[in-house]
């Protein structure tokens, strides 16, 4: 493959890791000219009558992955086939995993909690979106070369509501790290990835898993039937801080443990800032034992014997969906569907373990054989083995009458509550699992049940908010906000709720689309001209397109009546808002002024005085004004400017 181009531009430079499922190997995009990692699925896989299932599983880790954006997550960029090639394009990241770290010796507390912190704070992400990881082991967390955490392979990743029961008999997952729960009914939750840590965790801090040179089966026994053995057992001066926190982790019962990932990170960060700085950097003695740290590591990628290993311990398949997967070095994808054999790695235990091993293999043996025929029966039908489907009839019905069916096919009900806009409340919605889908015979059934329709109260004080605070208000309560409408208002400020299409207070349908109208202020007019105008009347003209009117004191004009407007500000045609004030000033008339005395001039200097002094001068002669003297006018002392004078001439 190397040197291959695949997809028209991903050039293969160098393989990386090779699993029971595909061959990573770096490539360069010549497209982005960057390198990446190329996830190819080995070609055998697609053929036969479980290809399909292969090439779905496949393609489901490119959409696992596709779905989360988080730092601490490999990201998938591409998925494609070439030819007979399935493959992923993914991160690159160059570096190791915590396999690698782990051969060297266990970590310092203080390295081992960050590596935890740091893989929790990836697998919530994928909580968040409804994914549990499913295979959280060391060889799934990649650290690159700053020693940051990367978490790979969500190849086993669903979403929870398609792992909470298991229809097909096989869990994925390796069995070092597998919670009770996985063994036993196959049900998986994120507290599943929340056990796989705590097991992490201890094995970070010990530098060996819990239950180091036993079989899959003994492993998968302790899991479900004893609490984890406390890494101060084999580390005598780890606090009781530490050992609170894996058993926290890995508690039998999941409810016992974090819910998911994110409360399981708030718990490893309080603990690491209550430990001194002493343990912190504290690291235990790598352990005496010979056998590698890997839960198990002496199988190719096929699953098939190694022809150069010792003598074999046969696994046996777990009734109930239970199988053991293998990760030969820095293996990244493994899938095990048959029961596997687990070989001897190139250092073979001591002959007295081994035989000890094969004394207690031929022991399991001869107890299935002697006990099969009885064994097997009760199993299938009346022990864990047996399996019923949940009645189709019990969408719809009361509460009542679907617990009675259930109890007539011997199963326990638990109730939860949903609000519903068809079923009317008190009857039931749907079932977890759901009609049609397998349960076991002593298993419990949880119905949901109809709260109908979810009211909503339209909250109070949203006229006069802003838009901004009153959308914010109405979708906190759950009401959807449809595009505001805008109105002029003569009182409102701009961006001030004038009107809602629901009153305040009531009562609606959580599916009501609320409409609010938000004030866009005054509207906008041009200003009239009504210098000249009467003042009563230029009052009214402005008030006709919504402008108010203020007056300054009165001025004297000849020209402009007395209670007419003289002048206004601002002026005709000015664009303005209604509620906009005109400020008018309004003629007093004219100013009366000193009268010239004109008597005994020539009627064209007093003709002159007069006008000058802002009078209107009338003439009258007598005996044709022969000596054109005036010798008498009829207004003297003060006057209206503008009045009439009139002079006597002979």
């Amino acid at each position: 493959m190397l040197g291959r181009l695949v997809g028209g531009r991903y050039e293969i430079v160098a393989r990386v890791a090779r699993g029971g499922m595909a061959t990573v190997y770096r490539a360069r995009d010549r497209r982005l000219d960057r390198d990446v990692a190329l996830k190819i699925m080995h070609p055998h896989l697609a053929e036969g009558v479980d290809g399909g299932r292969f090439v779905s599983r496949f393609r489901r880790e490119a959409r696992s992955s596709a779905r989360l954006s988080h730092p601490g997550v490999v990201a998938v960029f591409d998925q494609g086939v070439d030819g007979d090639l399935s493959y992923l394009t993914m991160e690159y990241v160059a570096g190791s995993n915590l396999r690698g770290a782990l051969h060297d010796g266990p970590l310092t507390v203080g390295r081992a909690l960050d590596v935890a912190a740091q893989t929790l704070a990836a697998l919530a992400a994928a909580h968040r979106v409804g994914l549990v990881h499913r295979d959280v082991k060391p060889e799934n967390v990649l650290l690159d070369e700053d020693g940051a955490v990367k978490v790979a392979d969500f190849g086993l990743a669903r979403a929870v509501t398609e792992v909470t029961t298991t229809t097909t008999g096989t869990i994925l997952g390796t069995v070092a790290y597998l919670a009770p729960e996985v063994i036993t009914t196959g049900g998986c939750t994120p507290a599943t990835d929340v056990y796989a840590v705590g097991v992490l965790l201890s094995e970070m801090l010990t530098g060996t898993l819990p239950y180091p040179g036993e079989t899959p089966i003994q492993v998968a026994f302790h899991h479900v039937h004893e609490d984890l053995p406390t890494p101060s057992e084999r580390v005598g001066w780890l606090p009781a801080q530490i050992d609170d926190l894996i058993a926290l982790f890995t508690a039998r019962d999941p409810e016992g443990r974090p819910p998911h990932a994110a409360a399981a990170l708030v718990a490893v960060r309080a603990v690491r800032t209550a430990l001194d700085d002493e343990v912190l950097v504290r690291a235990a003695e790598p352990p005496a034992s010979s056998e590698p740290a890997s839960p198990a590591d002496d199988l190719d990628d096929a699953g098939s014997a190694d022809a150069a290993g010792g003598s074999a311990d046969a696994v046996d398949e777990i009734p109930a969906a239970f199988f053991t997967e293998v990760s030969a070095g820095h293996l990244t994808e493994h899938v095990v569907t048959d029961p596997t054999t687990e070989l001897g790695s190139g250092s073979r235990p001591p002959r007295r373990r081994r035989r000890r091993r094969v004394v207690a293999g031929l022991l399991v043996v001869v107890l299935l054989l002697a006990g099969g025929g009885v064994g097997t029966w009760w199993w299938y039908t009346e022990g864990p083995g047996a399996w019923t489907t949940v009645p189709d009839d019990l969408a719809g019905v009361e509460l009542r009458a679907a617990q009675e069916t259930l109890s007539g096919h011997g199963l326990e009900t638990t109730t939860s509550e949903t609000y519903d806009d068809e079923v009317p409340a008190g009857d039931v919605v749907t079932s977890a699992p759901a009609p049609g889908e397998r349960v076991r015979t002593d298993g419990t059934v949880e119905l949901v049940v109809s709260l109908g329709v979810q009211l909503l109260t339209v909250p109070e004080d949203l006229l006069g908010a802003t838009a901004q605070d009153a959308t914010a208000a109405l979708e906190d309560t759950g009401f959807t906000v449809a595009t505001p409408r805008t109105a002029y208002d003569d009182r409102a400020p701009e961006g001030e709720v004038v009107e809602m299409s629901v009153p305040e207070g009531s009562t609606q349908r959580h599916d009501t689309v609320v409409r609010i109208t938000v004030s866009d202020g005054p509207a906008p007019v041009r200003v009239p001209q009504v210098v000249g105008v009467d003042g009563d009347q230029a009052e009214e003209d402005l008030a006709g397109v919504g402008l108010e009117v203020e007056y300054t004191d009165p001025e004297h004009a000849t020209g402009t009546p007395e209670g007419h407007v003289l002048t206004q500000d601002p002026e005709q045609g000015t664009a303005a808002h209604r509620t906009d004030t005109v400020t008018l000033t309004l003629s007093a008339g004219p100013p009366e002024v000193e009268v010239p005395d004109v008597e005994g001039m020539s009627t064209q200097e007093a003709t002159d005085a007069l006008e000058e002094a802002g009078f209107v001068v009338e003439v009258n002669r007598y005996l044709g004004g022969l000596l054109d003297t005036v010798r008498f006018q009829d207004t003297t002392g003060t006057a209206l400017q503008g009045s009439t004078v009139t002079l006597t001439v002979w």
